[in-house]
């Protein structure tokens, strides 16, 4: 069981699952492809990655501009601070984010629609990060958006350490520079 939660962008939504837990430890459903589908988020579901940060890693804003993909976002360990960007030109959102704070403890889970970039920010000292993808990773067709590109005006989290980002997050267009025409195509 499940709830489902629209976000400001309805088409993004934060999941909490029913957690059974007792003296023993807990258990918890992470995916049931029914109640999913029937709360708008579709597979199928193609590949699963993980990561690895300590705190101040920010990584994004990615898209991809063949193979979009949707993700389902998880945090098996730590915190993060985690970003969704509507680049669908045809949007009422287009330009527009939602964040949301995602923790194991609470062990929700932040669907982020084909057509958005995305990003994070991890808050703990270490967090881990999985996903579930609708599409493949296509490195031909990477693209990003800075993180701090004021024309979105992410407010990001301050911590008590630097943001520590990729070299290739720092070379990205800035958001009002870019041709998102690939994003209505998909």
């Amino acid at each position: 069981m499940f709830t489902f939660e629209k976000m400001a962008i309805p088409d993004v939504i934060l999941i909490t699952p029913e957690i059974h837990g007792d003296s023993r430890g807990y258990f918890l459903e992470t995916y049931k492809e029914a109640e999913f589908a029937a709360a708008g988020i579709r597979g199928p579901f193609v590949q699963d990655n993980e990561s690895s940060s300590g705190k101040g890693v920010l990584r994004g804003l990615h898209f991809q501009k063949a193979h979009t993909q949707g993700k389902l976002v998880r945090i098996t360990s730590g915190k993060i601070f985690d970003v969704a960007v509507d680049v669908r030109p045809g949007s009422a959102t287009f330009g527009q984010y939602v964040a949301v704070e995602l923790d194991a403890e609470a062990k929700q889970m932040f669907w982020v629609p084909p057509g958005f970039a995305h990003g994070f920010l991890v808050l703990s000292e270490q967090a881990t990060f999985t996903y579930k993808c609708t599409d493949v990773y296509d490195p031909a067709s990477e693209g990003g958006i800075p993180w701090n590109d004021p024309a979105i005006g992410i407010a990001w989290p301050e911590l008590d350490v630097a943001y520590k980002t990729s070299e290739r997050d720092g070379k990205h267009p800035g958001f009002a520079e870019q041709d998102f025409g690939w994003a209505e195509k998909n």
